[in-house]
């Protein structure tokens, strides 16, 4: 059974920075594309970044330059860093894993099998 356990979100300022974690358990990380969501109260649950099987990297576009995903196979584990934070990013983050997508990045909630808890992130302007 795959398990996606997330960490690192709290309530931060506008301008900060945080680190969420989503730790993989159950089966090979590397088998996986990774995807970080975020869903606000009243809105759809929208792609935030993915990462597929090879290292390559989708970004929607209010977040590109600000948010980076990176994955480290060795600890089963994807990372998103969140810098200068907007009181806009407000929402809970989740986690969410699929086997395949070696060459392309899935983006759409429903590509996905597996999905993490969610942590919540709130930005305080």
């Amino acid at each position: 059974q795959v398990q996606l356990v997330e960490s690192g979100g709290g309530l931060v300022q506008a301008g900060d920075s945080l680190r969420l974690s989503c730790t993989v358990s159950g089966r090979a990380f590397s088998d996986y594309a990774m995807g970080w969501f975020r869903q606000a109260p009243g809105t759809e649950r929208e792609c935030v970044a993915a990462i597929n099987r090879s290292g390559g990297k989708y970004y929607v576009d209010s977040v590109k330059g600000r948010f980076a995903i990176t994955r480290v196979n060795a600890k089963n584990t994807v990372y998103l860093a969140m810098n200068s934070l907007k009181a806009e990013d407000t929402a809970v983050y989740y986690c969410a894993a699929v086997s395949g997508f070696r060459f392309t990045a899935p983006i759409s909630p429903g590509q996905y099998n597996y999905w993490g808890q969610g942590t919540q992130v709130t930005v305080s302007s």
